[in-house]
């Protein structure tokens, strides 16, 4: 009998041992793989660009939203600078009513382009004015036309570029405001690139689009090139996370619900099992007679 029970206690010793190396090996592979997916590995030498730095973003915080001036005055940067090459093709005009323009604003924004109608009664292609369903229009009909005008170069869509790079807003800020006056000493660049640390290799097609007061805003903010790229950097992290401020939102209505059930339950739970946890049970054996 006594080998049995050392058995048995043996038994339930090793299941708790391999049980506790599961959830430590468990544990420890999830922080592996969470600390390998906060770093990035080039695959060659020449894809190796400078880190940016981490910068104070209004909108980081667990309970902060996006600034939505800085947003307004993203999509004029967009509009004026960046829509000469690249596209949103992922944004409809609808997205912007009440994040940064009013409903008339939109609709008269959209209204200023031309897009394919069905064709009249003779088959002939017509054209009509955009309106809030419609998706923003790039700057080119194709790929090939984009590449025609960039000497071979795809400029890239920015609907998720920030999502889409290593280092998202830090790195699309440091892109646009890195730069430098000349390359440094030794570096030959391919005809046509422009040298820029920030970017993988240092060869970029791309060269410096903002500079101090390209311009002008209309809330009055002075249009410096940092005061630029924060703006429309915040625009494209909208573009890419339009749900963030929506999804924060819930978040802590959700932890609050949550919480708030949790600690109902908890009391639930003392309410109904302290009757039967506080219960004695006795046994009188009766007695026995002589």
């Amino acid at each position: 009998m006594f080998s049995q029970v050392r058995r048995v206690a043996t038994n339930a010793t090793t299941r708790k041992f391999l049980a506790g190396g599961a959830l430590i090996s468990g544990v420890s592979a999830s922080a592996a793989l969470y600390a390998d997916s906060l770093t990035a590995q080039a695959m060659t030498a020449a894809e190796h660009g400078l880190h940016p730095p981490a910068f104070s973003w209004p909108h980081n915080g667990p309970f902060d939203t996006f600034d939505h001036a800085a947003i307004r005055r993203g999509y004029q940067v967009y509009r004026e600078v960046c829509a000469a090459c690249h596209s949103l093709d992922r944004i409809a005009w609808r997205t912007l009513i009440g994040v940064s323009h009013t409903n008339q604003e939109v609709r008269d924004m959209s209204a200023e382009f031309e897009y394919d109608d069905e064709p009249d009664e003779q088959g002939n292609p017509k054209k009509r004015p955009g309106k809030l369903a419609d998706y923003i229009p790039g700057p080119y009909p194709n790929e090939q036309a984009a590449r025609s005008a960039n000497q071979g170069a795809l400029p890239p869509d920015l609907s998720l570029i920030v999502k889409a790079r290593h280092g998202g807003a830090d790195y699309i800020f440091s892109l646009l405001t890195g730069y430098p006056e000349e390359p440094p000493a030794g570096v030959v660049l391919p005809p046509g690139s422009n040298y820029n640390p920030y970017f993988p290799g240092g060869a970029i097609a791309m060269g410096r689009v903002l500079f101090d007061d390209l311009v002008e805003y209309e809330d009055g903010t002075p249009a410096t090139t940092s005061q630029m790229a924060k703006d429309v950097t915040t625009f494209l992290n909208w573009c890419s996370e339009p749900e963030h401020d929506e999804r924060k939102r819930l978040g802590l209505k959700a932890i609050l619900v949550v919480s708030s059930l949790y600690l109902l339950s908890v009391w639930v739970k003392k309410f109904k099992w302290a009757a039967i946890k506080n219960r004695k049970f006795v046994f009188n054996p009766p007695k026995t007679k002589k």
